[in-house]
């Protein structure tokens, strides 16, 4: 009997696409809801790279449409943003690509999505925890954005929240609740649970509900790298919790966990606050979430383009022990770096020593995966599909990410590179370029599964070629002027500094001969934004007129996923699952097809010993 048939399942509309307990259902609704959180986010990048291009000119039409006239007339002057509004901006932009955009579409989507159906389990191990787990998250995002229709507008105080600045951000007002900083504290809470709920649910399902037959070395890597993202997010996110929960305490009833004693600000005077908190504290508590969520939203990314680089190549993925060992140990490592975000603090040269010799040390596993995913190619015979276009892209990008980290472990670099643009370029090189090209391979690459339809190919490649380019003329030359020393909050790009350059004001100088480089990063975030155009028409497009599907494995894949109906119905299976092999045997010499599914019976008794034996 397959699991189809174990109870009728005929769900209203509500109950199907709106309070699902499929894990299916749910990863579109992540996906969707992750996807247009990062236009939103990547709205309000173009709009403060307007700011920083031509400081002096009132935002165009085709932007500022967008804001109502009583908003534009509380937060902007003459049309132009202010540093009030940029840090408005710049602090929600961070929040939501990190917290709203990329973990929810890599983790979120493709976790929810993917990873039962690789294992051959008919759901998630708790389907009702997995339904209250989205909706924490969406009902957390709405209170973060909602907050930009405030009195006291969204929060200023960066997307890292440092207190004091953050402690005593909109006291002015009377009720504390109806704040921007407020408002984004406790959407955070609700995002972290929400995380939280999300961690034990893939944990549980991947330990508990695996196939029979699926041992842990045939696993794809994309579970192992869900399972080790998991537990990232179980383990470090509590700590960050906490301490929204200890600083909504702050602003609510006057205790003093992050406040210190003695504060001075010109409005208010002295700050009378006894308790004598610390900053530094919640320093230690985001940083130690902070390091480990690089890793949360690249492994979602690194295992998408894993499981696409094999389909592609018609071969086995290489060295796929020594990434899931690789895999473990950057999990364990990631714990343990988080001090190099604040060299500037002041450490001593033990601990900073500590740190910088860990974060050199993280660079290896990272290698591990990169280069068997670059090994993974050779040899093959590459088949450039759109998801493989992406998957490639994103290798050099994300090299290059990681190779501008380096110098950024080292003490004495850090605190002539702290807040500066090369750090922003380094960290974007490593997200956008990286992580999103990573995600929008597996974006192309399951979307027939999800819909029954093929994306468009033109469209496609009207999407990738301007994207590959563009964001490299906005993100590489952030590097030039970070070393050049651009501060990432400038709103107005250094116009200031250029005014009063002179033959005495050397970095006054230096500001003037790099500051041109803020029109070619802005432009090429324009073309960016036109860019994802072809992509937004595709995804909708192909959902009702794309051409159809005509099999359940069009890719000729091996991961038991391509085994279901397309798309996969409620239960996923209509046989009972059992995995005979691994996950990447392609083009194995015994075989007249290039491919041998995990779901596919040996054909004789000696085949499945062999196999038992080689893993």
């Amino acid at each position: 009997m397959s699991d189809h048939d174990h109870h009728d399942h005929n769900p209203n509309f509500v109950q199907k696409y709106i309070f699902s307990t499929d894990h299916k259902i749910i990863g579109i609704q992540y996906g969707i809801t992750a996807l247009l959180f990062l236009l939103f986010g990547f709205f309000l990048m173009m709009v403060m790279r307007w700011s920083i291009a031509y400081p002096n000119e009132p935002i165009p039409s085709w932007i500022s449409w967008v804001f109502s006239d009583t908003w534009q007339g509380r937060w902007l002057v003459d049309g132009k943003v202010t540093g009030e509004t940029y840090n408005m901006f710049g602090a929600m932009h961070g929040t939501i690509m990190v917290f709203l955009g990329v973990v929810p579409l890599g983790f979120g989507a493709f976790g929810n999505y993917v990873t039962p159906l690789q294992i051959g389990a008919v759901d998630m191990a708790f389907p009702k925890l997995n339904m209250m787990s989205y909706w924490m998250y969406l009902v957390g995002g709405l209170m973060m954005c909602g907050s930009f229709f405030l009195e006291s507008g969204t929060a200023k105080s960066g997307w890292t929240n440092y207190p004091p600045l953050s402690a005593i951000a909109d006291s002015q007002h009377p009720n504390q609740f109806f704040t921007g900083q407020t408002q984004w504290l406790l959407g955070l809470v609700m995002l972290i649970s929400s995380s939280l709920l999300g961690s034990v649910n893939v944990i549980t399902t991947i330990i508990n509900l695996r196939a029979k037959g699926m041992t842990w070395m045939r696993l794809p890597f994309l579970v192992w790298a869900m399972l080790v993202t998991a537990f990232l997010l179980l383990l470090a996110f509590p700590p960050l919790e906490v301490a929204g929960i200890m600083q909504v305490v702050d602003r609510f009833f006057g205790s003093s966990f992050f406040q210190p004693s003695g504060l001075y600000t010109a409005s208010t005077g002295v700050i009378e606050q006894a308790g004598g908190g610390s900053p530094l504290l919640f320093q230690h508590l985001f940083w130690f979430l902070g390091h480990p969520e690089v890793y949360v939203l690249l492994l979602p990314a690194i295992a998408a383009v894993a499981e696409i680089i094999p389909v592609n190549t018609r071969k086995p993925l290489w060295g796929y022990k020594s990434m899931v060992y690789a895999v473990m140990v950057l999990g364990f490592l990631s714990f343990i770096v988080w001090a190099h975000h604040m060299y500037i603090t002041g450490m001593g040269s033990a601990i900073s020593t500590f740190f910088q010799i860990t974060t050199v040390l993280i660079s290896v596993p990272s290698v591990v995966l990169i280069t068997s995913l670059l090994i993974s190619l050779w040899g093959g015979s590459i088949r450039f599909t759109m998801p493989m276009i992406w998957a490639c892209a994103f290798l050099p990008m994300f090299g290059i990410g990681g190779l501008t980290g380096l110098p950024l472990a080292f003490n004495l670099v850090g605190l002539h590179l702290h807040d500066t643009y090369y750090v922003i370029g380094h960290f974007h090189y490593v997200v956008a370029p990286g992580i999103l090209f990573g995600l929008f391979a597996g974006i192309y690459h399951w979307y027939p599964k999800m819909f029954g339809r093929h994306m468009n190919n033109l469209l496609g490649h009207m999407h990738f070629w301007p994207s590959l380019i563009s964001i490299n003329f906005v993100f590489f030359p952030m590097l030039m002027q970070g070393m050049a020393g651009f501060h990432r909050r400038w709103y107005n790009g250094g116009d200031a500094y250029v005014v009063d350059a002179d033959s005495t004001n050397v970095f006054g100088q230096i500001v003037r001969d790099n500051i041109e480089l803020n029109v070619v990063m802005s432009v090429a975030v324009f073309v960016l934004a036109a860019a994802q155009i072809p992509f937004i028409i595709n995804i909708f497009t192909a959902w009702f007129a794309g051409k159809k599907v005509e099999n359940d494995n069009p890719w000729d894949a091996t991961t038991l996923e391509w085994a279901t109906p397309t798309p996969p119905g409620h239960g996923n299976f209509t046989f009972d699952v059992a995995v005979y092999r691994g996950p990447y045997e392609y083009s194995r010499p015994d075989r007249e097809e290039d491919f041998l599914p995990q779901w596919e019976e040996p054909a004789k008794k000696s085949e499945s010993t062999e196999s038992n034996a080689s893993q």
